[in-house]
């Protein structure tokens, strides 16, 4: 018997894992080693703690995958079929458990967490991290594709006609058209209070 109740959860890692993948191609392989500054994380560093951190929290839960936590060779190409198919197994697992299994508890480091909290606290961790790997590559000067939206590179805002396009796994990624028409925090004006 599957999750009801928790079906949200199953479905929100099924996405953030196809938007941690999209993350991942937009990284230029020539950079995959380089750090934006000293003390922050390489791409590559990004993707060993996202693979290792996730097949830990994920095996502390129950739910483990036949394969180790970190693909052979270090290549970007690498990382994604190996977290890719990882995290398929993954849903399949997390797809099947009724919704008793999300609610008992486990120990997360040492706290008695419901699985369910542990799986939200995993989600945000993922996001979390993305979102760093994104301002990794804003701060190179490189163009970012949609992830929960529009970015200022695929036209700025949504009341500008800006799109959401992705990166996907196509092998050339659709072109950008860049800022919309206004810079993409510009509000109209409002009357000011006195």
């Amino acid at each position: 018997m599957s999750t009801v109740r928790y079906a949200f959860l199953v479905e929100t890692y099924r996405t953030e894992r196809l938007k941690t993948l999209d993350v991942w191609r937009q990284i230029p392989k020539e950079r995959l080693r380089q750090r934006m500054e000293p003390r922050a994380r390489s791409p590559l560093e990004h993707m060993i703690h996202q693979c290792e951190s996730e097949y830990n929290w994920m095996a502390r839960l129950g739910v483990s995958v036949p394969r180790p936590p970190l693909p052979l060779v270090e290549t970007i190409d690498a990382f994604i079929a190996h977290y890719g198919d990882s995290a398929s197994d993954r849903l399949e697992v997390l797809g099947g458990m009724p919704d008793a299994w999300f609610e008992e508890e486990t120990t997360f480091f040492d706290v008695a967490r419901s699985r369910a909290w542990v799986l939200t606290r995993r989600l945000t961790h993922t996001a979390h991290h993305r979102g760093q790997l994104m301002a990794t590559l804003r701060a190179w000067g490189l163009p970012l594709y949609s992830t929960y939206g529009p970015t200022a590179d695929t036209g700025g805002l949504p009341r500008n006609g800006a799109a959401v396009i992705y990166r996907g796994s196509e092998p050339e990624a659709p072109p950008l058209p860049g800022p919309g028409p206004q810079p993409p925090t510009e509000r109209p004006h409002a009357p000011r209070c006195s």
